[in-house]
């Protein structure tokens, strides 16, 4: 097992080269034996976590090639389920037979809802017409921007509960993922403007009332966005359909109808309209130095498949991922880690870009483009009625040897 991690990761290093996307050395960046645990634990120190005492190891492995926007990219992931990594790669290699996945960037702005407790409702009302005055705007910008150099406040929002305000902002963060940013100019804004003499007895009591919303599952991200609102979708050949996927386009769009439409509609989902979008979110996430709890809001997604008939009497298959709350970055919390940021380094985006945000950006592309990859192919297992036999013979160790 050793020798076939090092001999992949040469394979790696070698195809990544030709693809001419990110950093090829990134992979041999990955600890493959042990961490270096000096310059583990001093990038940890006073950033990431307190009161260690060690650390716990998970296994990284690859899909390649994600044919993204033209672009061949190798996608590292960190999971323990067995057969996630070699489902997602089956559903890219039958994208990689069409004319890859497109992406298109739809909406930006991470954001906060602080709730100010005023007076009475005459007052929280006069605070919600004072917020989102047309010529409010580039007043609160101005003072939101002195806090930050990569910050701008882009819009605000006042919900009212009685006299309680949730004044929601959003926010440009660069690539930074941006919650202390946005926070930080937030709680200057709302200084100021509490100052004001309408205002009078209003009073901050959170700087989140949990209308932001931030790792729980909520309906105004799923409507509104939060973070990067990110769409992704691809044309498989018929032919790839059946060779690649050994399924028919027919029933797996007629599945994806009945399961990720009807059946979440039927279980009050609120964004969950897909068939394990968290599964693939969750392992760009830990491997690329993400917050992992942000995996909530981030994995909201609706996958829409769609049988396409061809001159020949056929069907291709059209499969699309719509996700409005992707919270990621590539500067800050865990992505200066070593090896998360070897695993950023090996897509090209670590770091911040320029423009500001190009990185953060392509970053919550890939993470679309692969849970497409990952809802393709087991949608088309669940349509064949394969999901089972894959699991056992990819999830299962095998039997140890019997006793003589």
């Amino acid at each position: 097992a050793e020798r076939a991690v090092r001999v992949r990761r040469l394979y790696v290093e070698a195809v990544s080269a030709q693809d001419g996307v990110g950093d090829p050395a990134a992979v041999l960046s990955l600890p493959v034996e042990e961490v270096d645990a000096p310059e583990f634990y001093s990038s940890v120190l006073g950033t990431n976590c307190e009161n260690v005492v060690g650390f716990v190891p998970l296994p990284v492995g690859v899909i390649r090639p994600l044919l993204l926007d033209g672009r061949r990219l190798t996608v590292p992931l960190a999971t323990t389920e067995g057969a996630l990594i070699a489902s997602t790669n089956r559903g890219a290699r039958a994208i990689a037979a069409g004319e890859g996945v497109r992406t298109e960037l739809l909406g930006d702005g991470m954001t906060r809802a602080p709730v100010v407790e005023c007076v009475d409702l005459r007052q929280a009302a006069a605070l919600k017409r004072w917020f989102e005055a047309p010529d409010r705007l580039p007043e609160l910008q101005r003072t939101f921007s002195a806090t930050s150099r990569f910050g701008q406040l882009l819009g605000v929002k006042v919900a009212l509960a009685g006299r309680h305000a949730f004044v929601r902002f959003r926010c440009a963060t660069g690539d930074a993922m941006g919650m202390n940013m946005v926070g930080k100019g937030v709680n200057t804004v709302l200084a100021e403007a509490l100052e004001t003499p309408a205002l009078e007895g209003a009073e901050l009591i959170g700087l989140s009332g949990n209308y932001c919303t931030d790792k729980k599952p909520a309906a105004v991200n799923w409507i509104e966005g939060r973070g990067k609102h990110v769409a992704a979708e691809a044309v498989i050949p018929a032919k790839a359909v059946r060779e690649v996927l050994k399924a028919e386009p027919l029933r797996i769009a007629r599945l994806n109808v009945a399961k990720n439409l009807l059946g979440s509609a039927l279980a009050g989902s609120i964004g969950g309209f897909n068939a394990h979008a968290s599964n693939l979110v969750t392992a760009v996430f830990l491997a690329c130095g993400q917050d992992p709890a942000q995996n909530v809001e981030s994995s909201q997604c609706i996958t829409t498949i769609e049988a396409v008939p061809t001159p020949d009497g056929d069907h291709d298959l059209r499969i699309a991922c719509t996700m409005p709350s992707v919270e990621c970055g590539t500067v800050g919390g865990g992505t200066a880690l070593p090896a998360q940021a070897a695993c950023l380094r090996m897509l090209g985006v670590a770091g911040a870009a320029d423009p500001p945000g190009e990185n953060a950006a392509q970053l919550a592309r890939v993470i679309c483009a692969t849970v497409l990859c990952g809802e393709l192919s087991l949608m088309s297992a669940l349509s064949s009625n394969h999901l089972i036999s894959a699991h056992l013979a990819l999830n299962r160790r095998p039997a140890a040897p019997a006793a003589d």
